[in-house]
């Protein structure tokens, strides 16, 4: 039997091939120590994920994943410099030796995992279709028909691709970052969409009303931080300093900031 590769992880090693071509030079930290003697710590984000990443209105990155990553710099006492990605840049950044770290959104899954190493969760959500008020959606048949839009390579990408691929008739459209898709929804593009459980807040301020709404959940994910693989000595500094700030309070009080919502149960491995 010819074995074929998900889609998702065809799309990971896509934008790895094109990283290894664009980069030119390795600026990966091998361990806390060569940060601080650095001087800095270099962490991939996505500006178009809000409440987690944004552009405020000085057009400066802003959000819940900003700010968890300047905690991480002070904590290790450097200043942080930001390399934005999009959702299929995040591996290749750290494969590739950009960035030390990825927050932005990381969901932890195996398949991600034989790529790189996560921190213990920091945040987390659940994943969702999206879609208008009007338009009866409680389940993946009732997506045959219609067009549904996603963020490539995104954990909702993977779970609706695998349904299209066993309810055929569900169009799948991808878009590379997450305003792309927000925009699509609401110019009437794409009839429906994956999200996190957050997404149709901006849709109804976009929309200048209460146009969209969640139909069903499709799965709830975790956040961790990103290093590269193998990279023990960054990741258990990592998961050290997470401790810290659960138990002070700050990752709540983020939550509350930006989310809006307390953080779920957070599970620890």
């Amino acid at each position: 039997m010819r074995y074929q590769l998900p889609y998702a992880m065809l799309a990971s090693v896509a934008a790895l091939i094109f990283a290894l071509v664009a980069l030119p030079t390795v600026t990966m930290a091998q361990s806390v120590n060569d940060i601080i003697s650095r001087g800095k710590l270099i962490v991939a984000i996505d500006t178009t994920t809000p409440p987690y990443g944004f552009l405020d209105e000085k057009l400066e990155p802003t959000g819940f994943d900003i700010d968890v990553a300047k905690k991480m710099g002070e904590a290790l006492g450097v200043p942080v410099e930001f390399v934005t990605v999009t959702s299929p840049g995040r591996i290749p950044s750290l494969m590739t030796g950009q960035v030390d770290a990825v927050i932005s959104i990381f969901s932890i899954t195996p398949q991600r995992a034989i790529q790189v190493d996560y921190s213990n969760p920091y945040a987390g959500q659940s994943a969702v279709v999206i879609a208008p008020t009007g338009t009866q959606i409680a389940s993946h048949e009732d997506l045959v028909g219609k067009k549904v839009g996603v963020t490539r390579g995104t954990a909702e990408d993977g779970i609706l691709t695998a349904a299209s691929e066993k309810l055929p008739g569900i169009e799948m459209l991808r878009f590379d970052d997450y305003s792309s898709l927000l925009q699509a929804m609401v110019s009437g593009q794409i009839d429906a969409m994956g999200g996190g459980d957050y997404g149709e807040i901006y849709l109804k301020k976009a929309q200048g009303g209460d146009a969209f709404e969640q139909k069903y959940p499709l799965k709830t994910y975790y956040f961790g931080i990103g290093v590269a693989k193998d990279n023990h000595n960054l990741r258990q500094w990592i998961n050290t300093w997470l401790l810290g700030m659960k138990s002070d309070g700050s990752l709540e009080d983020l939550s509350m900031q930006y989310r809006g919502q307390p953080l779920p149960a957070l599970p620890v491995f």
